[in-house]
């Protein structure tokens, strides 16, 4: 389905201004060079803290933001996947990427394994608490595994500085670490490389996912 996004921010120097998704579905970052070594992630801190190291790169158009969230999600296992073949087999236009469920296989076929990752669905208009512990345990886990979380959202959230994301026509992003064992989280974003990564409170990412779904290990 159509769902073109308009930010009200400025993405880039390139003038990206839209972003889109379908249950999902934007400019240009440096990243490093290839390699096919596992990153080196960092170790559990105190307070239940894990940061994965993101080698981060923005989408190239509006409506790449789930090639690009899957690709800075496969970057915390040290995997550079281009963005265009990724986008082929998600199905991506300019219409966005349909669903999460096209994300899934792509992360099962980038990591190696039919089973590294699966999709889930909170279909109700806001996460209740069951669905939170859910999620919030997912994060844990699957970053505590070296993996990072793709999720699709929409509408508008405030991270825990009170910046303001709005995507009301969807989009896709990476969770890639947490504090406080999972009650804040870690977002690689990559509709705009001034606010490449933000924190976010775990109730406000639920509610931000709801009536989509997420990729988790």
């Amino acid at each position: 389905m159509r769902t073109d996004i308009l930010r009200k921010t400025a993405l880039t120097a390139l003038t990206i201004t839209a972003t889109a998704g379908g249950i999902a579905g934007p400019a240009l970052a440096a990243h490093a060079a290839p390699t096919d070594k596992p990153a080196a992630q960092a170790e559990r801190k105190p307070n239940g803290e894990r940061q994965l190291k993101v080698d981060y790169e923005a989408q190239p158009n509006f409506y790449y933001c789930g090639p690009a969230a899957a690709r800075n999600a496969l970057s915390v296992q040290g995997k550079d996947i281009d963005v265009d073949a990724m986008a082929k087999i998600m199905g991506t236009t300019e219409n966005g990427t349909n669903s999460i469920n096209d994300i899934t296989p792509v992360l099962n076929k980038e990591t190696g394994k039919t089973d590294a990752y699966r999709s889930v669905e909170i279909k109700t208009g806001k996460a209740d608490a069951k669905q939170t512990d859910a999620l919030r345990a997912d994060i844990v886990r699957t970053v505590d595994n070296g993996r990072a979380i793709v999720a699709n959202i929409a509408g508008t959230a405030t991270d825990t500085d009170g910046g303001t994301h709005s995507f009301e026509g969807g989009h896709y992003i990476s969770v890639t670490g947490y504090e406080n064992n999972g009650k804040t989280v870690t977002i690689a974003d990559s509709a705009d490389p001034a606010t490449a990564s933000y924190e976010m409170d775990i109730d406000t990412l639920a509610d931000w996912i709801a009536t989509r779904g997420y990729s988790t290990s």
